[in-house]
This record gives structure tokens, C-alpha cells and sequence, in this order.
């Protein structure tokens, strides 16, 4: 990256759907799960499942955030780790379900967002826009049951009149119409951090799977992505491998950027 174009910002993952983002003055993270290796996590309704995986760096190794961005609630998106550790008054913008649960824990910055609703951070002449998009965990009956689920655009401007950079976060979601009302509302999307893993209990998908990852991809035509939420915990049945598989096998030409946990992507100018 040169230094006349040294990019928005950057995307540390951390592991599951926990990132740090950096965009400009803004620092995030998404769905902070610390739990360990061969910790057990309840992932809802009744399920359990043991991490496989450990976090690339621990609550107290984060640096100064300014909001968590959480798609739900489910334990393996916000774990009682960060339940203990994270501050209270951090902001944390998610779905309006998982906002007044969040409140009874004592986090009195909880702000729902409703889909298709924003919030503004702003510092300087820099601007840090947050949009809930749709999501469904699942479909059929068994969506009625599992707790409401976002995506989220985050659009960073450095100042205003330039043109936004998107970062679009999937949130635990399957592939279904509404999603194509994203690329009607946003004019193209950078960065696309899309769950995969092919979470499945009672042999019921609950996460996307390689093929509907690809789907996705056709769908949003994202610049770049970056594929999380693969191969952490023993209810995902879908190796990331079949996300890259079904993406080659397509030659759409799409831009998959594999980050390995702990280490650091430059988002592109």
C-alpha cells in the first residue's frame, strides 16, 4: 500500500465473528467471543457446543474501542467472558432483541437498531455511518424461535464530500430475498466479512454453508471479502473449504481474502 493511498483503515481477526476494525479515528469490534479451547458456550435454544478454537488476544489486549457492533445474541457471539470483561458503558448497537437483554446485564449503552435504521459517529471531519441490514438465522418455523439477527453497512468518510468506504458485516444470516435490497440501497460494497461455517443443529442450517456463501458473493458483488465464523465450534459442519471450493469452481472473479486468526488485512484503498 503506498503512501499516497494508504487505505481506510484495517480488520484484525480475532476469531469466530470477532474482529477489531479500524476505520480512520474509529476502532470496533464485532461479536466479541473470548471463550477458549474446550469451553462449552450455549449457542441457544436448548444447544451447546464446545469451542475448537482459541482467541487470537484476550479482552484485556484490545485497544480503546468506541462501540461493539453484535449481529445477536447467541453465546457465541457475545460469551460471558465478554459479559464480564467489556465495559458497561460501551456502546453496543444491535438488534432491539438483544439491546434489552444486554440492559438487564447492566450494559446501559445498548442501542437497538431496527432494520434499516443508523446511527452517526463522528469525530472531527470524520464519519463512521451504522445501518441494520436483514438477516434471518434461519428459515421456515424454526426462525420464529431462534433470537432476531442483523447485518450491518458501515460506511467510514474521512471528510465530507468524499465517497464512503462500506464494509458490510453478514451477521449469522442464510441467503434470502431481502438481501438483495442491500445492493438496491448501497452502492457497492468494499469489504464484505461474511459468517460461514454451515451451522447446523437437528440437521437444520443455521449459518451459510459454502454454497450460500457463493450465492451471497453473486448476489452483492462485494469488492473484496473476507470469510469468519468457520470451523470454531462442533455445531459448524462446514469447512472453509467449501467456501473457497464453491467460489473457484464458479470463476466469477470474485476477490476472497483468507485472514488467518491473529493476523491483520489492510483494507484496500
Amino acid at each position: 500500500m503506498s503512501a499516497e493511498n494508504p487505505g481506510p483503515g484495517s480488520l484484525h481477526f480475532v476469531g469466530n465473528a470477532t474482529t477489531v476494525l479500524r476505520l480512520g479515528p474509529f476502532t470496533l469490534l464485532t461479536d466479541p467471543n473470548f471463550l477458549h479451547r474446550g469451553q462449552w458456550t450455549h449457542i441457544g435454544q436448548g444447544v451447546v457446543s464446545r469451542r475448537l478454537t482459541d482467541p487470537a488476544i484476550e479482552i484485556a489486549d484490545l485497544p480503546e474501542l468506541d462501540a461493539v457492533v453484535l449481529s445477536h445474541l447467541h453465546g457465541d457471539h457475545f460469551d460471558r467472558v465478554a459479559s464480564r470483561e467489556l465495559r458497561r458503558d460501551l456502546p453496543v448497537l444491535t438488534t432491539p432483541h438483544a439491546a434489552k437483554r444486554l440492559v438487564r446485564r447492566g450494559f446501559r449503552e445498548a442501542a437497538p437498531l431496527r432494520t434499516w435504521e443508523t446511527v452517526t459517529l463522528s469525530r472531527g471531519s470524520a464519519r463512521l455511518t451504522i445501518t441494520s441490514l436483514p438477516g434471518r438465522h434461519a428459515l421456515g418455523p424454526l426462525g420464529r424461535l431462534l433470537p432476531p439477527v442483523m447485518g450491518t453497512m458501515l460506511e467510514y468518510r474521512e471528510a465530507a464530500g468524499v465517497l464512503p468506504f462500506r464494509i458490510y458485516l453478514s451477521g449469522d444470516t442464510l441467503v434470502h430475498p431481502e438481501l438483495g435490497r442491500i445492493r438496491e440501497r448501497f452502492d457497492g460494497i468494499d469489504l464484505a466479512v461474511v459468517h460461514l461455517g454451515g451451522t447446523k443443529v437437528l440437521g437444520v442450517l443455521l449459518t451459510m454453508d459454502g454454497e450460500q456463501g457463493a450465492d451471497l458473493l453473486e448476489l452483492l458483488a462485494p469488492r473484496t471479502t473476507v470469510p469468519v465464523h468457520y470451523e470454531e465450534y462442533g455445531v459448524m459442519k462446514s469447512p472453509l473449504s467449501d467456501f473457497t471450493s464453491e467460489v473457484a469452481r464458479r470463476r466469477a472473479g470474485f476477490d476472497v481474502r483468507v485472514v488467518e486468526r491473529g493476523d491483520t488485512f489492510v483494507l484496500p484503498g
